[in-house]
């Protein structure tokens, strides 16, 4: 499919930092880049979103990094070709975002995630693991090919004092999205779900802020459209399928059983829970209610909203006055109608009616972590990730070989 077309801003002050955020999420939708204008440190920070707009990998490497999340086996030669092919798919993208506007002189990329275990006891006795997390398209060569200097990486410096290295957006929600009166949960529906909960901007709310992964987003509803149409399809535009039929709430709330759903943050999760093994299962437990295929969708479609609703009601300090909805998910009306039935006190919205796109707010994220790791400012948010501390993330390669 052809790019999206791009969203555009005239630019006022040419003196602010130009930065291009890229990330491709656990849906492998494509490539999402977002050219930004920021200003200021944390407290003042400033972002004006010039352009936006997702470009899709070729088909082959979309089917290859599929394969390699589900589990393929890979050769180490083919491994550094798939990561090579990634970053040249992130350097084009790079390149396409800045045409008709001023470049940018500073590239934040996210990659490409395709493996992500969690830390925790792995069999080392009393001395639990550290966490790990792969993410392909390397800095190093974004940066050579655009000749920007990139940072990239970002996960690893959180991992390594003990964290998940995820999700590593909520310090950016803070600035960005903070309310003075008012709790917000910003509820990221990618593949998979994750929140960060704001309390009101006043006092010492940053030491109030949560985050966690709230369970799977899209990944077993785009999974699930690929298995019912034999690939024909590859997700549910807006919902409509899954809005024809009807959830068994049995099956839903049999679902939420699973360990992961009650484990207390901080958590992080990936397609090695949430993936195609996990679809196998649902198809299988749904054979006892004869489901048609619209059924089956609105059932996973309700498992996504009780996921999120629930993880509220058990792990939040308290409930917020509202929820923004950003990610693909956020364009899926009957998931956000589902999860409005299930917080009626609680207004659902997006982040687009504060301000901020709701398409490309992660990619605007990694801009500003970009930026922050120039300024030699924190970006993690250890009671989101369960760090040891604050630390600089990412690594830094320099452009113009």
């Amino acid at each position: 499919m052809p790019p999206t077309e791009k969203t555009t801003i005239p630019s006022r002050d040419q003196s602010i930092t130009r930065v291009i955020g890229l990330i491709s999420g656990t849906s492998v939708d494509g490539i999402d880049a977002a050219l930004v204008e920021i200003s200021g440190t944390d407290l003042d920070l400033k972002i004006e979103l010039v352009a936006g707009s997702t470009y899709p990998y070729p088909a082959k490497l979309r089917e290859q990094i599929l394969a390699v999340c589900a589990g393929a086996a890979i050769s180490i030669p083919e491994l550094a070709e798939m990561d090579d092919a990634i970053a040249s798919a992130f350097a084009q993208a790079a390149h396409n975002i800045q045409i008709d506007h001023q470049p940018a002189t500073l590239i934040g990329s996210h990659g490409q995630t395709v493996y992500h275990r969690p830390p925790g006891d792995r069999g080392l006795g009393k001395c639990p693991s550290l966490g790990y997390s792969l993410q392909l398209g390397r800095g190093a060569l974004i940066a050579h090919l655009t000749g920007i200097k990139t940072v990239s990486n970002f996960r690893v410096a959180d991992i390594a004092i003990g964290g998940h290295g995820a999700p590593l957006v909520p310090r950016v929600d803070a600035f960005l999205l903070s309310h003075p009166q008012e709790g917000r949960c910003i509820q990221n529906i990618g593949g998979i779900g994750n929140v960060a909960y704001i309390p009101p901007r006043r006092d010492d709310w940053l030491s109030k802020i949560r985050g966690w992964d709230t369970g799977p987003g899209n990944s077993l509803l785009d999974l699930a459209v690929q298995h019912l149409t034999a690939g024909a399809k590859t997700y549910d535009e807006a919902g409509k399928w899954a809005a024809s039929g009807s959830p068994c709430l049995a099956l839903v709330e049999r679902w939420l059983n699973q360990d992961y759903f009650h484990l207390p943050p901080p958590k992080s999760t990936g397609r090695e829970l949430f993936g195609v093994a996990y679809l196998e299962q649902c198809l299988q437990d749904a054979e006892a209610y004869q489901l048609n295929p619209s059924d089956f969708l609105a059932t996973l479609t309700e498992l996504t909203a009780a996921s999120i609703a629930h993880s509220y009601s058990s792990f939040l300090p308290e409930m917020p006055q509202q929820v923004l909805l950003c990610g693909g998910g956020s364009r899926n009306l009957y998931l956000q109608q589902r999860l409005q039935l299930l917080l009626p006190s609680i207004p659902v919205l997006t982040t687009d009616e504060v301000g901020l796109s709701a398409d490309f707010k992660e990619a605007i994220a990694f801009a500003v972590l970009a930026y922050w790791r120039q300024l030699n400012l924190p970006g993690n948010l250890p009671a989101a990730t369960g760090a040891s501390g604050e630390v600089l993330l990412g690594e830094v390669h320099p452009g113009d070989y």
